[in-house]
């Protein structure tokens, strides 16, 4: 079995390409022991939000929680215009006079301003919360945009995303410019983790069940993350860490491949939308998409079979107006005569007076679009279990657990419950009773808190 189970893996190693595996440099997940104050600070949109935890170890686990969110204020988000702007009011010179140390002027007033919200929030810490004495307060820093991590505490920015364009920033160390930050405002407090939404949703989920092995976020967008043995990893250089484990980061919303079922209207989707050949795995099987690929098909439909009458509906050719939210309250829709598919046809594509058949037609083209991409999502998973080895029958069962997170799974129950089924297809009767998907919310907050405290600066002194 052993033979297979490290022909399987070299065959998975071989394929590695087709995907962006990182090393996460998280070698510890939290185990419920931990105790004291944690921070974290989770930026990701055009929101960030800032929270904190009292751990009380194996029996008192959460204590108390406390989360606050913050708008960014939109010049902040767009740095390299702010200089342009700048630059054409006060300077005659060319273009080239705009220097990396005046981009990096707005980079630092979007951490100040981030730094000043959170020097506010731990100010309002009440008496249920209590920093040990003589200790540093300790943050877990959620930052879900591309980068190039070269330690738990630290990475390099590689691209901005989700309307941020402050690009002559790519490459510098956001913790080392979030410490700084910090400091400026006087706040004693270390960064212990930079993470992911996705790492943290399996930091979460290991702290409520230690047989959680890998976390999935099915939302917007997608990713995931396991846990592997660190000799196992071909891009792992250096001495193994102590635990002999190490997350990985998968971020498989970018996976690749010639067997992926791309239909017509996938591959337009991917070559209007704004990275083409990017994240195709992603544009298949997440919340972004869905909505997008049935107003797609609706479109053809109506141009070839007049699904909607002789005129095309001009709403309709305005892309993702239908988003995965309406796509899934037409697919619900248990009434006799679909009334809600025809509320959303006119309330959100101008489209009245539909028939019976054209509705019950629009339900079907739900359908096949929300299963193909649970099918997908479901493969996904079974190759994760199959890496680490959980997909094999055997008297040796281990309990499985996936911490998953993200508005389509949990909200959209046709998505969910054929991810459910495909999974248990694949696995056999055997294997998936031993499978259990676990909801598991709020892996960017709490979980980057607990793995603030994970990786504390204090263990040893614990120990």
């Amino acid at each position: 079995r052993h033979g297979r189970r490290d022909a399987r893996r070299a065959r998975l190693r071989g394929r590695q390409q087709a995907r962006d595996d990182h090393i996460s440099y998280v070698d510890s997940l939290p185990s419920g022991q931990e105790k004291g104050l944690f921070y974290a600070l989770d930026l990701g949109g055009t929101n960030f939000r800032v929270l904190r935890v009292q751990l009380g170890g194996k029996e008192g686990r959460v204590v108390k929680q406390e989360c606050d969110e913050i708008s960014i204020p939109a010049h902040l988000m767009t740095g390299t215009s702010q200089v342009k702007l700048f630059h054409s009011q006060f300077c005659t010179l060319s273009d080239q006079w705009i220097t990396m140390s005046h981009v990096m002027f707005f980079f630092q007033e979007l951490f100040d301003f981030i730094a000043a919200a959170l020097a506010k929030f731990v100010a309002s810490e009440g008496e249920d919360f209590h920093l040990l004495e003589g200790r540093q307060r300790e943050l877990g820093f959620t930052f879900s945009f591309p980068v190039k991590q070269s330690s738990i505490a630290s990475g390099t920015l590689i691209k901005w995303t989700k309307g941020f364009s402050i690009d002559e920033t790519v490459g510098a160390d956001v913790v080392a410019e979030l410490s700084s930050a910090l400091d400026r405002q006087g706040l004693d407090m270390k960064v212990t983790a930079l993470v992911n939404d996705t790492i943290g949703t399996l930091a979460g989920g290991r702290y409520d069940d230690n047989d959680v092995v890998a976390a999935v976020i099915l939302g917007t967008g997608t990713n995931a993350a396991y846990v592997e043995r660190a000799n196992a990893i071909p891009k792992w250089h250096g001495l193994l860490p102590k635990s002999g484990d190490m997350v990985i980061n998968m971020e498989w919303g970018n996976f690749r491949s010639s067997h992926l079922p791309l239909t017509e209207f996938d591959q337009a989707l991917d070559a209007e939308s704004l990275n083409p050949g990017e994240q195709i795995y992603e544009k298949l099987i997440s919340g972004m998409y869905l909505g997008e690929i049935v107003r797609r098909v609706l479109l053809k439909m109506t141009e070839e079979a007049s699904l909607f009458g002789d005129d095309i509906p001009p709403k309709l050719k305005i892309p993702f107006i239908l988003r995965t939210p309406h796509m899934s309250m037409m697919h619900h829709d248990t009434s006799p005569d679909l009334r809600t598919v025809g509320a959303k046809l006119k309330d959100v594509l101008g489209i009245q007076g539909t028939s019976l058949k054209t509705r019950r037609l629009v339900v079907d083209v739900c359908d096949i679009v929300a299963k193909r991409g649970a099918r997908l999502a479901a493969a996904g998973i079974h190759g994760v279990l199959k890496k680490l080895g959980r997909d094999i029958p055997g008297s040796d069962k281990h309990r499985t657990v996936i911490a998953m997170d993200g508005g389509l799974y949990e909200h959209y129950t046709i998505f969910s419950e054929t991810l459910e089924n495909t999974l248990r297809e694949m696995l056999g009767e055997e294997v998936s009773s031993s499978v259990v998907i676990k909801l598991a919310n709020d892996g960017s907050g709490i979980g980057a808190a607990l793995l603030a405290a994970a990786h504390s600066q204090y263990l040893e002194a614990e120990v």
